[in-house]
């Protein structure tokens, strides 16, 4: 039997101790065959165990007498005692910083083409530097992979040749994302560099947009919109490169 693929809310819940045994136990096996994975998550899994640690002393203690509900109605304008509220603002401070580690920043999730570009560049930096699953169904699997997709996106899905440009594709899963399920394609090239094509229905914003440069950290690529459609190309390579792969996908797209 195949092992299920380990997701973001896998390792978030390995961090939280959430998972069921023979869960945790397959998360563990995945982050020791992945340790730049593995080095992150230990991080949050630190962080986690300070912020318990801190808290510790305070959370053994009885709930003060002045903090039932019935009196803090009653009177509402006293001070909460400053041990509670220093510890409150240690939680708040701590778990932003966590919070913003495990699920980026507290604002207001990115909409349009800034939310497909990021997607993309998280899909990348979770599967690309996969070496044992990084595509859930293969590039010999094509026509089964494009149905697949298609079905799940409601709409055609095309997978774009790129091996005249010297990348092959080597297969392609569906994403999970805030806006719905997005298809990704991944392809490499003969030095073994690797990109990502992301595509998924675009919402209300930016059902058409032009061709757009977006960067997260080392990750870069080209975003844009057609009729209700959005897709982003990413990878770890300059503008020079991904910029030509944009315009032989967007090229191959239009010719449906």
């Amino acid at each position: 039997m195949n092992q299920r693929p380990i997701t973001e809310d896998d390792l978030h819940g390995y961090v939280d101790q959430a998972l069921p045994p023979e869960r945790r136990a397959e998360v563990a096996s995945y982050l020791d065959a992945h340790p730049d994975v593995g080095k992150r998550i230990a991080g949050f899994v630190d962080q986690r165990r300070i912020l318990r640690a801190a808290l510790a002393p305070v959370a053994e203690e009885p709930v003060p007498a002045r903090l039932n509900l019935s009196r803090m109605i009653e009177s509402r304008r006293r001070h909460v005692p400053i041990r509670w509220a220093v510890a409150a603002m240690l939680l708040l401070c701590i778990g932003g910083a966590f919070g913003w580690d495990l699920h980026g920043s507290l604002q207001p999730a990115p909409g349009g083409l800034a939310a497909l570009a990021q997607e993309a560049s998280d899909s990348f930096n979770v599967y690309a530097p996969d070496h044992v699953r990084p595509v859930e169904m293969r590039a010999s699997d094509r026509a089964e992979l494009v149905e697949w997709v298609s079905s799940r996106l409601h709409r055609a899905v095309k997978v774009p040749d790129l091996s005249p440009s010297g990348y092959r594709l080597m297969g392609g899963r569906l994403i999970a994302t805030s806006h719905g399920p997005a298809a990704m394609f991944m392809y490499n090239n003969d030095r073994g560099s690797r990109i990502v094509m992301l595509t998924r229905p675009m919402n209300s914003t930016d059902q058409n947009a032009p061709m757009t440069p977006r960067s997260n950290g080392d990750v870069a690529g080209f975003s844009w919109a057609d009729g209700g459609t959005g897709y982003s190309i990413v990878g770890q390579a300059p503008a020079d490169v991904l910029k030509p792969l944009a315009d032989a996908v967007r090229k191959q797209i239009n010719s449906i």
